[in-house]
């Protein structure tokens, strides 16, 4: 993959200068070509490349990147799983000494998907990859490396070696003993959160996310079971399965991407969409992290899209909410995507908000003076 530098001269390419139909083709060109590299080295240690083939591939970029984010499989102790999802399991594990979390994803035996399937599966995984691999912030979970399956490479586990399936890839992270940010708001569901906290989490979330929109990334699927909690409990955005660069013409990007009730009305409606759908989202995130509950849990499918579409159906904000914190729900999940705000002024919004006074959400116990809710909502 050719790299394409910006008109500015930055560290990162510009998505408006990158084809976007064709970025998960040429990455997954470009990673074939890397373990091509690599097994052609270990074949031809004696220079039999020919015809300069080998001085090529030894000046050859590609294999640099490769070296910046793929693991040595023989630092790697994978253990017990901590969750499971449509093609895979996140385990806990150790690389190199260090705790780590290990998405392990498995595309299925050879032969029992199409090879359109195995390329779409593998070009998914290496956009995360290539997303991943260049971010470096406090608030977004820190990337240690990356895998692909191939008959090569064996894990350690603490029962022995075992194969990789060729159809087998991983992800290493940094481990988040915290667990998801959504985990401890269920926990805190009854007492709710001291306002100081909410502020806190809220800040961390935003932050993260304005480094990512910096980046011209969009998640696409920012909700607080996307969120971890360090032992800090620093928030920390995880899971970019469905990221991508941001297209300068908003038509390049459509479809129904992200999850139910965090998902703006744009992307609902199948209507192009921008890093401003991620805005909405945040907005829902601040809702659901000052009243630990979960929006609209009552209603399906086809009624939250059809309402929030049509009807401009929000979470209830609670009375006792400062309108401080209330305007940030308010400006962030405007139908409109070009009212809300970008997340640098979020930033800004938050860190303004004065809790001295206290604010938090008001438990169901003691809400006598604060009509927080018209009902009692479910877990």
């Amino acid at each position: 993959m050719k790299e394409q530098k910006s008109e500015s001269g930055g560290g990162y390419v510009r998505a408006d200068q990158i084809d976007l139909k064709s970025l998960d083709e040429q990455l997954q060109r470009h990673l074939s070509r890397a373990w091509t590299m690599e097994k052609n080295k270990n074949r031809k240690e004696e220079g039999e490349d020919g015809g300069g083939g080998g001085e090529q591939l030894r000046s050859s970029s590609n294999t640099v990147r490769r070296q910046e984010w793929e693991i040595d499989p023989s630092k790697l102790i994978i253990k017990s799983v901590i969750a499971r999802g449509t093609f895979g399991t996140v385990h806990r594990g150790i690389y190199d000494g260090q705790d780590v979390a290990v998405k392990l994803l498995d595309w299925g035996e050879e032969g029992h998907r199409s090879v359109a399937e195995i390329s779409s599966l593998r070009a998914a995984f290496t956009q995360e990859v290539a997303v991943w691999h260049k971010l470096d912030h406090p608030n977004v979970t820190k990337f240690i490396g990356a895998t692909m399956g191939s008959s090569d490479l064996n894990i350690q586990t603490e029962n022995g070696q075992i194969g990789m399936p060729s159809n087998m890839c991983c992800v290493v992270v940094e481990y988040c003993p915290g667990g998801a940010l959504k985990s401890y708001l269920i926990k805190n569901r009854r007492r709710k959160l001291a306002f100081k906290v909410v502020v806190q989490l809220a800040l961390d979330l935003a932050r993260g996310l304005s480094y990512l929109h910096s980046k011209k990334i969009v998640h696409r699927d920012v909700k607080t079971e996307n969120m971890l909690l360090d032992k800090t409990r620093t928030v920390k955005i995880a899971d970019f399965g469905v990221a991508r660069l941001e297209a300068s013409n908003p038509n390049d990007m459509t479809g129904e991407t992200g999850t139910l009730g965090y998902m703006a009305p744009e992307v609902l409606n199948g209507n192009p969409y921008n890093r401003k759908c991620d805005v909405y989202s945040f907005g829902i995130c601040l809702w659901e992290i000052y009243c630990c509950d979960m929006p609209y849990p009552d209603l399906s499918f086809s009624e939250v899209t059809s309402a929030v579409v049509r009807q401009n159906l929000r979470p209830e904000i609670p009375r006792c909410c400062p309108s401080s914190l209330a305007n940030v729900m308010k400006r962030c999940w405007d139908a409109n995507p070009d009212k809300r705000p970008e997340m640098d002024e979020v930033v800004s919004m938050i860190e303004a908000i004065d809790t001295s006074k206290g604010g938090g959400m008001i438990p169901y116990d003691q809400a006598q003076g604060c009509l927080c809710f018209r009902r009692y909502r479910g877990p």
